[in-house]
């Protein structure tokens, strides 16, 4: 009799015990009882991967294939991950042709984004530019490198338009790739953009008002642009209404500002996001991911227990948000798909 009862045991416990495949960290704020509807109660933040990288950036998933890209940027790295087979190195160097020195903490791509055809753009603060990327080849081919004959920045993040201009990219381009950054002897314009970029190359100037824009994200019908600043002194996500040529109308709009919670010692900034179908923000800033309305009321935080860059959405049912963390990579199961799912 003991000895069913102990085999009872055993297989009770071990289902549980070996879907404990990843290490938990961090948790989860709740600041509204709402965050239950898109993340659940008991929802887990994993723990993927070791503490290998200087700055992972930009994930995007690539769906049929089933697995992650994401950069190391000072590391001049692409990596891949699988639940199948773990992580791989991808691409090294990740930046197009000669990066020169001119770059800071090193130059490599940020910003990863799926085009319509499958393959992926990247922006490469190496050329200072984007480029595209076959991920079944790994060819690369040069992209758009200028706005009115000067050279950009480091481009930095970037969104697809799927609905209202199909193919249309807008990007963000802070300095962050120039050694000295505004200072730096290399910059060759004169501010620090916001830009969408046509399939036929041409390349539009949305603002130059921000210090430092990084992360960026269209709501569902595409009527509004999401930028996230990073500049410390100033940590707010923008809303800009677009009109039907793609270009800003009217003046932007606050969503929210994090500065309280850096201020209450929370590490890191404010720089990728994601959106998903029902038009909330998952964005990065101090201490995690915050979950916001398209209305800006912050229902929660999720915490990797170190400062977050970006997140993005995948898995096979798009409801993983996968969070490049520092020096590791996270998911978090969530009960709302990304856009493009």
């Amino acid at each position: 009799m003991k000895k069913w009862k102990y085999l009872q045991f055993v297989l009770l416990v071990l289902p549980a015990a070996a879907t404990a495949e990843y290490p938990v960290v961090g948790g989860v704020d709740r600041y509204s009882g709402e965050l239950d509807r898109l993340l659940a109660p008991d929802a887990r933040v994993e723990r993927l991967t070791d503490d290998r990288f200087r700055w992972s950036e930009g994930p995007v998933w690539i769906p049929g294939e089933e697995y992650l890209l994401f950069s190391d940027v000072p590391k001049n790295t692409i990596w891949r991950w699988s639940a199948q087979d773990g992580l791989e190195m991808f691409l090294r160097p990740s930046a197009f042709g000669d990066a020169g020195e001119e770059n800071t903490e090193g130059p490599g791509t940020n910003g990863l984004i799926l085009l319509r055809d499958g393959r992926v753009l990247a922006a490469d603060h190496g050329s200072r530019s984007l480029y595209t990327l076959d991920p079944v080849t790994k060819t690369r081919t040069p992209g758009v490198a200028k706005f009115q004959g000067r050279r950009f920045n480091s481009p930095n993040d970037l969104v697809l338009s799927r609905v209202r201009w199909p193919g249309a990219v807008f990007f963000t381009d802070p300095p962050y790739g120039l050694r000295g950054q505004d200072d730096s002897p290399l910059k060759e314009l004169g501010f620090n953009g916001v830009f969408r970029l046509d399939p036929d190359g041409a390349v539009t100037l949305l603002d130059d008002s921000m210090s430092r824009p990084n992360g960026i994200g269209l709501s569902p019908d595409e009527t509004v642009l999401y930028v996230a600043s990073s500049d410390q002194a100033n940590l707010e996500i923008r809303v800009y209404d677009l009109d039907d040529e793609g270009s800003v109308s009217g003046e932007p709009r606050v969503l929210v500002m994090t500065t309280r919670w850096r201020d209450a010692g929370d590490k890191g900034g404010n720089d990728g996001l994601a959106v998903d179908v029902e038009g909330n923000l998952w964005a990065t800033g101090p201490g995690g991911v915050f979950v916001i309305t398209p209305d800006g009321e912050v229902l929660g935080r999720i915490r990797t227990g170190t400062r977050a860059a970006n997140c993005a959405f995948g898995g096979p049912d798009g409801r993983t948000l996968y969070i490049t963390s520092a020096a590791f990579l996270a998911r978090v199961e969530t009960r709302v798909k990304g856009l493009g799912f």
